[in-house]
Protein backbone atom coordinates (compact mmCIF):
# COMPACT_ATOMS: atom_id res chain seq x y z
CA UNK A 1 0.00 0.00 0.00
CA UNK A 2 1.39 3.19 -1.05
CA UNK A 3 1.65 5.99 1.59
CA UNK A 4 -1.32 7.45 0.18
CA UNK A 5 -3.71 4.59 0.01
CA UNK A 6 -2.48 4.78 4.26
CA UNK A 7 -3.26 8.25 4.67
CA UNK A 8 -6.83 8.38 2.84
CA UNK A 9 -8.10 5.71 5.26
CA UNK A 10 -5.65 7.09 8.50
CA UNK A 11 -7.80 10.52 8.52
CA UNK A 12 -10.60 8.67 8.34
CA UNK A 13 -9.67 6.70 11.33
CA UNK A 14 -8.75 9.75 13.29
CA UNK A 15 -11.81 12.07 12.48
CA UNK A 16 -14.51 9.30 12.79
CA UNK A 17 -12.86 7.94 16.37
CA UNK A 18 -12.71 11.36 17.86
CA UNK A 19 -16.64 11.96 16.54
CA UNK A 20 -17.42 8.44 17.73
CA UNK A 21 -15.28 9.13 21.26
CA UNK A 22 -16.34 12.69 21.99
CA UNK A 23 -20.27 11.58 20.85
CA UNK A 24 -20.30 8.91 23.41
CA UNK A 25 -18.71 11.17 26.23
CA UNK A 26 -20.88 13.38 25.67
CA UNK A 27 -23.58 10.79 26.10
CA UNK A 28 -22.22 9.02 29.00
CA UNK A 29 -20.92 12.42 31.17
CA UNK A 30 -23.29 15.39 29.87
CA UNK A 31 -20.76 17.23 27.89
CA UNK A 32 -18.28 17.08 25.23
CA UNK A 33 -14.76 17.31 25.90
CA UNK A 34 -13.39 20.76 26.55
CA UNK A 35 -10.48 22.59 27.95
CA UNK A 36 -10.52 22.68 32.05
CA UNK A 37 -8.56 25.85 32.37
CA UNK A 38 -7.58 28.45 30.78
CA UNK A 39 -9.02 31.52 28.73
CA UNK A 40 -11.71 28.78 27.21
CA UNK A 41 -12.24 26.36 30.04
CA UNK A 42 -15.38 24.90 29.85
CA UNK A 43 -16.21 25.83 26.54
CA UNK A 44 -17.32 24.34 22.65
CA UNK A 45 -14.86 25.12 19.69
CA UNK A 46 -16.25 27.32 17.16
CA UNK A 47 -18.41 24.75 15.62
CA UNK A 48 -21.12 25.35 18.35
CA UNK A 49 -21.84 28.84 17.37
CA UNK A 50 -22.84 27.35 13.86
CA UNK A 51 -24.72 24.80 14.61
CA UNK A 52 -26.23 27.22 17.30
CA UNK A 53 -26.87 29.67 14.32
CA UNK A 54 -29.04 27.10 12.62
CA UNK A 55 -30.92 26.03 15.16
CA UNK A 56 -29.36 23.07 17.05
CA UNK A 57 -28.75 22.82 20.59
CA UNK A 58 -24.67 21.79 20.14
CA UNK A 59 -25.22 20.71 23.62
CA UNK A 60 -28.49 18.61 23.08
CA UNK A 61 -28.82 15.08 22.37
CA UNK A 62 -29.51 15.55 19.02
CA UNK A 63 -26.36 17.07 18.39
CA UNK A 64 -24.41 13.66 20.25
CA UNK A 65 -26.01 11.69 18.28
CA UNK A 66 -25.11 13.44 15.30
CA UNK A 67 -21.22 13.49 16.75
CA UNK A 68 -21.82 9.46 16.81
CA UNK A 69 -23.20 8.84 13.54
CA UNK A 70 -20.75 10.67 11.95
CA UNK A 71 -18.06 9.23 13.59
CA UNK A 72 -19.76 5.51 12.56
CA UNK A 73 -19.91 7.26 8.58
CA UNK A 74 -16.36 7.73 9.18
CA UNK A 75 -15.18 4.70 10.17
CA UNK A 76 -17.63 2.69 8.02
CA UNK A 77 -16.21 4.45 5.32
CA UNK A 78 -12.32 4.09 5.66
CA UNK A 79 -13.13 0.01 6.12
CA UNK A 80 -15.21 0.56 2.80
CA UNK A 81 -12.14 2.12 1.37
CA UNK A 82 -9.88 -0.51 2.12
CA UNK A 83 -12.28 -3.18 0.89
CA UNK A 84 -14.03 -1.38 -2.14
CA UNK A 85 -11.67 1.58 -2.75
CA UNK A 86 -14.23 3.01 -5.58
CA UNK A 87 -17.20 2.49 -3.23
CA UNK A 88 -14.72 3.55 -0.17
CA UNK A 89 -14.01 6.93 -2.24
CA UNK A 90 -17.55 8.12 -2.47
CA UNK A 91 -18.29 7.12 1.20
CA UNK A 92 -15.13 9.22 2.32
CA UNK A 93 -16.09 12.17 -0.17
CA UNK A 94 -19.59 12.26 1.69
CA UNK A 95 -18.10 11.93 5.19
CA UNK A 96 -15.67 14.96 4.50
CA UNK A 97 -18.43 16.88 3.02
CA UNK A 98 -20.41 16.04 6.28
CA UNK A 99 -18.02 17.13 8.44
CA UNK A 100 -17.36 21.04 7.03
CA UNK A 101 -19.45 22.24 10.23
CA UNK A 102 -17.07 21.21 12.65
CA UNK A 103 -14.84 24.01 12.74
CA UNK A 104 -11.93 24.29 12.85
CA UNK A 105 -10.11 21.08 13.07
CA UNK A 106 -13.10 18.61 11.47
CA UNK A 107 -12.78 21.21 8.55
CA UNK A 108 -9.25 21.34 8.11
CA UNK A 109 -9.12 17.46 8.32
CA UNK A 110 -11.83 16.83 5.76
CA UNK A 111 -10.56 19.58 3.69
CA UNK A 112 -6.94 17.17 3.80
CA UNK A 113 -9.21 13.84 3.25
CA UNK A 114 -10.61 15.28 0.33
CA UNK A 115 -7.33 16.41 -1.31
CA UNK A 116 -6.02 13.19 -0.72
CA UNK A 117 -8.82 11.69 -2.43
CA UNK A 118 -8.83 14.00 -5.57
CA UNK A 119 -5.24 13.00 -6.04
CA UNK A 120 -4.50 10.80 -9.56
CA UNK A 121 -2.98 8.23 -7.33
CA UNK A 122 -6.28 7.00 -5.04
CA UNK A 123 -8.32 8.90 -7.72
CA UNK A 124 -7.65 6.24 -10.28
CA UNK A 125 -8.01 3.10 -8.00
CA UNK A 126 -10.34 0.37 -9.47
Amino acid sequence: MTALKFAVPLVALLVGGWFVYDGMRALQKGDYTTPSSGAHAGQLGPWAKLVALVGIDPRGMPMKIAHIALGILWLASAILFVAKPHLGWFALFVSSVCSFWYLPIGTLLAVVELGLLFTSQIRNLK
